[in-house]
């Protein structure tokens, strides 16, 4: 069973009447332990990233500003969460969480984040409810370790663009995005290789185009290390996506991702993404259908 890391403080509540979702932060772990698809022993809690670990992504100037709340009111809105010390230490302890699992997954063969994916977090600057971006922290921790070559896989609705700018002149991380084209971010940044899906693209056209670009991209980036984030705003209702798979094909979605992992003998580390479907129980069983899919990939 895989490991994953959860900390209540990733569902504190931000501000009442506030639009984003928080209430699958708490409900996952239950959801996926009453399943018997995790034990209680899988749970791991993450601690706060250090600043000394986030400066490697990010710029001094915007860690100054995160420390004290100090960050210009533009970018607030733009960040679109109420700003406080507590949402700054929610964002460390999201970040420590990918890093961790990532550093997990080279033992056992994958392991999870039970939030993460926030890859609209630039390194200078936050947007789109992303402050620090998780995926890329725990690609530079990995390439610190001595990893050679890491993978992000990005198949959230929403394009990751500011995962695309961080790694944009680094060869050794390979960054692929699935994205809804006319969602947000409206103004796209250059991944090393983006897919842009036009609205409700059918379920069999989505899972084509993957299927294909995995069979380039692992041979020829060959990595040591995947990232990926597995985002359910994919699934036909989503509140903010413009895609419509059924959920038997978003854990379609899953398998090829996990498949491809296993078939290269790659250790996989999961985000959970977004997923902002009205119905909560869509969102959960999605996300326990990625938990599920991933057996395949334990050592």
């Amino acid at each position: 069973m895989p490991a994953l890391a959860w900390s209540d403080l990733y569902a504190h509540p931000l501000k009442r009447g506030h639009r984003f979702p928080m209430e699958k932060y708490d409900a996952l772990p239950k959801r996926l332990l009453a399943n018997g698809i995790i034990r209680p022993t899988d749970l791991f809690e993450p601690y706060p990233l250090s600043w000394d670990a986030i400066a490697t992504v990010h710029a001094p100037d915007y860690i100054a500003a995160l420390r004290h709340c100090e960050l210009p009111a533009a970018m607030v809105r733009r960040i679109g969460f109420p700003l406080s010390l507590r949402l700054v230490q929610r964002e460390r302890m999201i970040a420590c969480g990918s890093v961790m699992a990532a550093r997990i997954a080279q033992k056992t063969g994958v392991a999870f984040n039970a939030a993460g994916g926030t890859h609209h977090a630039f390194a200078d600057r936050g947007e789109g409810f992303c402050l620090l971006n998780d995926l890329a922290l725990a690609a530079a921790d990995a390439l610190q370790r001595g990893i050679q070559r890491v993978l992000i896989i990005d198949l959230d609705v929403h394009q990751g663009n500011g995962t695309a700018e961080i790694f944009v002149q680094n060869p050794r991380v390979f960054t692929f995005s699935m994205h809804a084209a006319g969602t947000f971010p409206l103004i796209k940044t250059r991944s090393d290789l983006d897919i842009a899906l036009p609205d409700h693209c059918k379920g069999t056209d989505y899972l084509d185009a993957l299927n294909r670009a995995l069979s380039q991209i692992f041979p020829l980036h060959q990595p040591e290390l995947v990232l990926y984030n597995a985002g359910v705003d994919v699934l036909h209702g989503d509140k903010t996506g413009r895609l419509s798979l059924e959920p038997e094909e978003c854990r379609l979605r899953d398998r090829l991702v996990f498949e491809a992992c296993r078939r290269w003998n790659t250790p996989v580390a999961v985000a959970m993404g977004g997923g902002y479907h009205p119905d909560i129980n869509s969102i959960l069983d999605a996300h326990c259908a990625t938990f599920e899919e991933s057996l395949i990939c334990k050592r």
